[in-house]
């Protein structure tokens, strides 16, 4: 029993690891893509701080913290979802960019086993959802 929670926690730790470095690295990617001279570069900096917040409070050591990671996972997904798009619609095709969205797509399979293991299946989370709706 005491071996399958230390591989429980290694798992929850691991993963959360990986869900903060990931963020980290597309942070510094987006802030050193970014520049106060144009409206592109302001944006660059403002995913930079995006992704640097959102890690911040996925790890954040307070109470309200860990009872709402599960939103935070969410807006990590939604904000690594968007600048994915952004970048498929609208984003120069150039090697940073290409890093960019690799580091994102890994984000986004991360996130969600993150939230497989915390959630379980989730089949049953959408009917749990919907049963309380």
């Amino acid at each position: 029993m005491q071996i399958e929670e230390a591989r429980g926690t290694q798992l929850r730790i691991g993963l959360a690891v990986a869900i903060v470095v990931l963020s980290l690295t597309t942070s510094v990617i987006h802030y050193a893509l970014g520049g106060f001279s144009s409206l592109t570069g302001l944006m660059f900096y403002g995913n930079a701080l995006g992704y640097a917040a959102l890690a911040g409070v996925f790890v954040a050591p307070i109470a309200i913290g860990r009872r709402f990671q599960w939103l935070t996972r969410l807006a990590l997904l939604a904000f690594a979802l968007a600048t994915i798009i952004g970048w498929l619609l609208f984003g120069a095709r150039y090697d940073m960019g290409y890093l960019a969205t690799a580091v994102e797509v890994v984000l986004v399979g991360v996130l969600l086993a993150d939230g497989v293991r915390v959630h379980g299946n989730p089949v049953r989370v959408g009917r749990r959802a919907s049963a309380l709706a």
